[in-house]
C-alpha cells in the first residue's frame, strides 16, 4: 500500500505590529550604541520573544532607522514582505516622553467608530502598547533626559491597502498596524472549518451538554468568566464559520449553544449572515438604526447610525445617549430570533454580549419551539 505523506504544518508568521515593535527596539538600540543590530529580540504581545532580522539601518546621534520584512507565513496576506520601517529622534529636553506617528503607508483615521483618534494612525492599542514597552525597555538611558519620535512607515502600503476594506471604514492613505498576539496563525477555511466542527463533537462525547461559541480569543475569554463552571472543552472559537459550528452543535443534539460576541458580528448573526467574514457581507447598520428607533432614540441620531460604516460607531453614539443596555439587550435578542428562526427545534439558545474592554453588557435567551423551560442547561447543573 502506497503510504499517504504527512500533511506539512503551516507555517506561522508575524503581525504588522509585532514588525514595528521589534524596528522601533533595533533603532532605539541603534541611537544608544551608535550602531542598529543586525537582529533584535522582541518581547510580543502575548509575552513571546522573538528574534527579527534587521535590513536598511542608518542611525547617527540624534537619529536611527531600521526596517523589518514581514514575514506572514502560509497563506500570506496582502501585507508579506512588507517593509515596515521606523525612524527614531530624540526630542530634546522632553524628557520620558515617547511619541508615536505614523508615516508614509501607514492608514489615518477619518471616521469614528474605530475606538481610535480621528486624524491619528492607524495603529491599533495592542501594539501601540507593545511598541513603546520594547522601546521603554532600552531606551532608559535616553528617556531621562530626552524624548523620542517613533514614526512607522510602510512604502507601498497605500497600493496595499487598496486589497483590504480599510477605505470603506474610514481608513485612508495606507494599512492599519494591528496584531493582538503578535503571530498569525494561518489556517486554510477548510481546516480551520473542521477544527471548529471537531472541537464541538469532543464536547459532545466527554457527556458536556453545552458548547460555547466565540468569535475570538477576547470573547473566549469574556465568556469562561462568565460561565466558569463549564468544562474549557465547551469552549469553542468558531471565528467567522457561525453555520458550521451551529450545524455541528444540532446535529450532536446539544440541548444548549452559547454564543459570546461583540457588536459587529453579532449585528451580522441578527442580519442573518452565518459566516460573518468581513470579506462576505458588510454590516448592516439600518437594522441597528431600526434597532435604535424601537429604543426611542432621535430620528436624527438614527439617520447618522444608518449612514455609518460600522456596528461600533452606532454603538458609540448609543453609549452618548445612556441607553447602551437598552440597545444592545435589543440587538442580543435579535440575534437569538433570527438564529432561532434558522434552528426552531435544536436547542436552547444564548447570546452574551461583551464590550470592547471585554465587559459583559447584554444577555439574551431563546429556547426551541417545544421547549417552554426558563432555566438554561448550564445553570441546571450548578
Amino acid at each position: 500500500m502506497k503510504k499517504v505523506p504527512a500533511k506539512k504544518r503551516l507555517r506561522t508568521g508575524f503581525t504588522t505590529g509585532a514588525c514595528a515593535a521589534a524596528a522601533a527596539r533595533a533603532a532605539v538600540q541603534g541611537l544608544l550604541e551608535g550602531e542598529v543590530p543586525p537582529h533584535v529580540s522582541c518581547e510580543l504581545p502575548n509575552g513571546q520573544w522573538v528574534d527579527f532580522a534587521v535590513t536598511d539601518s542608518h542611525c547617527d546621534g540624534q537619529y536611527a532607522r531600521a526596517v523589518i520584512i514581514k514575514d506572514a507565513g502560509d497563506d500570506p496576506d496582502c501585507t508579506h514582505g512588507a517593509h515596515i520601517t521606523v525612524e527614531v529622534r530624540r526630542i530634546v529636553g522632553a524628557s520620558d516622553s515617547v511619541q508615536l506617528v505614523g508615516g508614509e503607508g501607514v492608514g489615518r483615521i477619518t471616521m469614528a467608530g474605530l475606538g481610535l483618534e480621528i486624524g491619528g494612525p492607524a495603529i491599533n492599542p495592542v501594539p501601540r502598547r507593545n511598541i513603546e514597552q520594547n522601546v521603554r525597555a532600552v531606551a532608559a538611558d535616553i528617556l531621562a533626559r530626552d524624548g523620542l519620535r517613533i514614526t512607522i512607515s510602510v512604502p507601498g502600503g497605500e497600493e496595499m491597502a487598496k486589497k483590504t476594506l480599510n477605505a470603506r471604514l474610514g481608513i485612508l492613505g495606507g494599512i492599519s498596524i494591528l496584531g493582538t498576539t503578535g503571530i498569525v496563525r494561518p489556517y486554510s477555511t477548510s481546516a480551520f472549518r473542521a477544527s471548529v466542527v471537531q472541537g464541538i463533537k469532543v464536547a459532545a462525547d466527554q457527556g458536556n451538554r453545552c458548547v460555547v461559541l466565540t468569535t475570538g480569543g477576547r470573547t473566549e475569554q469574556f465568556t469562561m468568566r462568565e460561565l466558569p463552571e463549564l468544562s474549557p472543552a465547551c469552549f469553542i472559537q468558531m471565528g467567522d464559520f457561525l453555520r458550521y459550528a451551529l450545524d455541528a452543535a444540532a446535529d450532536c443534539q446539544l440541548p444548549e449553544v452559547v454564543i459570546g460576541g461583540m457588536v459587529g458580528k453579532l449585528t451580522k448573526m441578527a442580519q442573518g449572515e452565518t459566516i460573518t467574514h468581513a470579506g462576505r457581507a458588510e454590516v448592516d447598520t439600518g437594522l441597528l438604526a431600526d434597532i435604535a428607533a424601537e429604543i426611542g432614540v432621535a430620528a436624527a441620531v438614527c439617520d447618522d447610525i444608518r449612514a455609518a460604516e460600522t456596528a461600533r460607531y452606532a454603538s458609540e453614539r448609543i453609549a452618548e445617549l445612556g441607553l447602551s443596555s437598552p440597545f444592545h439587550q435589543a440587538l442580543a435578542q435579535r440575534v437569538v430570533d433570527t438564529l432561532l428562526t434558522r434552528y426552531p427545534k435544536q436547542f436552547r439558545l444564548r447570546v452574551l454580549m461583551c464590550d470592547f474592554s471585554g465587559e459583559k453588557i447584554a444577555e439574551a435567551i431563546g429556547y426551541p419551539a417545544n421547549d417552554s423551560s426558563s432555566t438554561p442547561v448550564n445553570e441546571s447543573i450548578l
